[in-house]
């Protein structure tokens, strides 16, 4: 040991420790496995530049997106109450939504906000996948009648992003309630003529699929999303024959009349205004 081994070797150890190198400079492509650099994925609105595979979008990504950077409002809705059965399993209900609360900074799993499409104001619902799976309880069907009451009281489009496991099991049969609660939410906007458009992204399924995902006057369905009611191999082993490879994709489903549009991402805003123009004058 001499002078050099103890006093250049740490030096040049903390210089190299005190670069700063954001731990996700590089994202994995869950689809092609290539690497891909955060800020070509930033740019490229979260879509890979090689398979174009849509990663999956937190509201706050999803409504700068759609709007612009804090060029919205975000609507608050409180909801009545939070664990009406006292659920418990490995730990309890209510401390997961503190979690979840804490993880997402989210109140649930549906967040509002309003906002202007090419000058048109519209009301928008986006369902955060990453809070408990984007399950359905009270709390979303809640959110989402007072979304629709927004919408017809100043008359402006209602728009809601899907992304979702189903309902939420830690609510049992308060969670099944919601889907005829919403369905009828949205059976008023139809009565009042008011544009209800339903974009279904990566993964929309459950009894989110079985209530207000599929009944939009215009069904959009971002390319490659997975859509349904039942899983895959669930089917697969309940009727005992293989299923076609893209089963429901969105591409699939669009092929079997179930959605509209399958559309890239870049081109949702433009689309949007597109049919809300439409719509508001037929």
């Amino acid at each position: 040991m001499n002078w050099l081994t103890n006093f250049v070797r740490p030096k040049i150890r903390a210089l190299v420790g005190k670069r700063d190198i954001p731990e996700n400079l590089w994202q994995s492509c869950p689809n092609c496995e290539k690497m891909i650099h955060h800020k070509d994925l930033v740019e490229n609105l979260y879509i890979c530049n090689q398979c174009n595979y849509h990663f999956r979008l937190d509201p706050t990504t999803r409504l700068n997106i759609l709007f612009g950077k804090e060029e919205y409002n975000i609507i608050e809705i409180k909801n009545s109450f939070d664990d009406p059965l006292k659920f418990k399993d490995k730990k309890s209900y209510i401390n997961r939504l503190k979690e979840y609360r804490k993880k997402t900074s989210h109140n649930d799993a549906l967040s509002f906000a309003s906002g202007n499409i090419e000058n048109e104001k519209v009301i928008v619902g986006v369902l955060n996948f990453n809070f408990m799976g984007g399950s359905m309880g009270n709390a979303v069907g809640e959110s989402f009648v007072k979304g629709v009451q927004l919408s017809l009281k100043e008359k402006t489009p209602f728009i809601i992003f899907t992304a979702s496991g189903g309902a939420r099991m830690q609510e049992g049969i308060i969670s099944l309630m919601q889907m005829p609660r919403t369905v009828a939410a949205t059976e008023i906007l139809k009565k009042n003529a008011i544009p209800y458009i339903v974009i279904l992204t990566n993964p929309t399924t459950g009894g989110v699929t079985a209530s207000f995902a599929m009944l939009g006057d215009v069904t959009i369905a971002e390319s490659g999303s997975i859509i349904g009611f039942a899983g895959k191999r669930v089917i697969q082993d309940t009727i005992r024959e293989k299923l076609p490879d893209d089963f429901q994709t969105a591409e699939y489903l669009k092929t079997h009349g179930m959605v509209d549009i399958v559309i890239n991402r870049k081109e949702l805003k433009s689309t949007l205004s597109s049919i809300i123009k439409h719509l508001k004058n037929n």
